[in-house]
């Protein structure tokens, strides 16, 4: 895997490259639909339902791949994959895949609405406004354990947060798949990085011998800086800096090239310096832990204690651009004189 500096020396160096527009794929997606299907995928710009952010198994609007024949649910896909990287791809799909495993595991229950709970075919899709290379537009992507807000302006992708991985089981137990790890390098890494430090560093990096119980940003539609406990970035060793870095690409590494690109710079532009690096509970595979990267505009959290310490949650908030509220803010000064 390629480090955080040396993807940020690439995108620099390849800045001059065009731009990622999805509009073209969301139209033959919307296109291939039944005018029935269209009117329930397809929502006003300014709708609420824009900001609806969720993880869990629940009734959702939009609709999924039980709806969709054979021709549009490879166009749902091909707009999944291009608003991804491969790895971001291999992650949404693998994910969806797990549902089989709580299935053939027994963890079958039903919701409020009579759906099933575990349902690798139900995962919704939503077109917000009208796909276009000039005006903006968003999809969201979303069902149990992944949740992934796009929005698009000027023919390139503006915002990709929140977006929410999610893995149950982190490690497969059953035949069926056994030993998969989909979110393996979100794992590994973050124990690899906390078990480096020293005893002095870890008694700063680790705020609670007790692991949290849940990602503390939830599904809040505005996060606030949480306090900023755990490790600076200065305090670390060049090579645990090196190791952060390398956590942090995991992250970025799940967007297309163009939107990873623009979202390090943001990092960058923030403040290296002003990164922190928080543990809670175990530091040992097996035990309950949490961990969180933070800085003046960012928040990654992740989350591994339910089912015994086989279940991770993750999330990436952009303080300042979640839902494109800063692109679109600055997009309606520009052209509509509105604040």
């Amino acid at each position: 895997m390629k480090s955080f500096l040396a993807c940020l020396a690439a995108c620099l160096f390849w800045g001059g490259l065009a731009a990622q527009d999805l509009s073209d794929k969301a139209q033959v997606f919307l296109n291939s639909l039944t005018p029935e299907l269209r009117k329930q995928a397809q929502f006003p710009m300014e709708d609420a339902e824009r900001e609806n952010f969720h993880f869990v198994p629940m009734p959702r609007k939009g609709p999924t791949f039980h709806n969709f024949d054979q021709t549009q649910k490879q166009a749902a896909l091909a707009l999944l994959q291009a608003s991804l990287s491969a790895e971001g791809y291999r992650k949404s799909t693998e994910i969806m895949e797990l549902e089989k495993v709580l299935i053939a595991m027994g963890d079958q229950h039903t919701m409020r609405d009579g759906s099933a709970m575990r349902d690798p075919l139900n995962y919704h899709l939503c077109i917000f406004g009208e796909p276009s290379s000039e005006t903006p537009w968003g999809w969201r992507f979303e069902g149990h354990h992944i949740s992934l807000n796009f929005t698009s302006g000027q023919g390139r992708v503006v915002s990709s947060t929140p977006s929410f991985f999610g893995s149950n089981p982190a490690i497969v137990p059953i035949e069926l798949d056994r030993g998969k790890r989909v979110l393996k390098l979100e794992s590994t890494l973050g124990l690899d990085l906390v078990n480096s430090l020293s005893a002095d560093q870890l008694a700063v990096a680790r705020f609670s011998e007790t692991a949290l119980q849940e990602i503390l940003t939830g599904t809040n539609r505005e996060v606030a800086l949480l306090e900023p406990m755990g490790i600076p970035y200065p305090d670390l060793s060049p090579a645990q800096q090196a190791a952060l870095l390398e956590l942090l690409e995991v992250y970025i590494g799940n967007y297309i090239f163009e939107f990873s690109e623009t979202f390090r710079r943001k990092i960058t532009g923030a403040g290296l310096e002003n990164l922190h690096f928080a543990w809670a509970g175990g530091t040992r595979w097996g035990e309950p832990h949490y961990y969180r990267i933070q800085g003046p505009m960012l928040i990654i959290e992740y989350d591994n204690t339910q089912n015994n310490a086989n279940h991770v949650h993750s999330v990436v908030r952009d303080l300042t651009n979640d839902f494109a509220e800063d692109f679109l803010r600055e997009h309606y000064r520009n052209e509509h004189g509105k604040n």
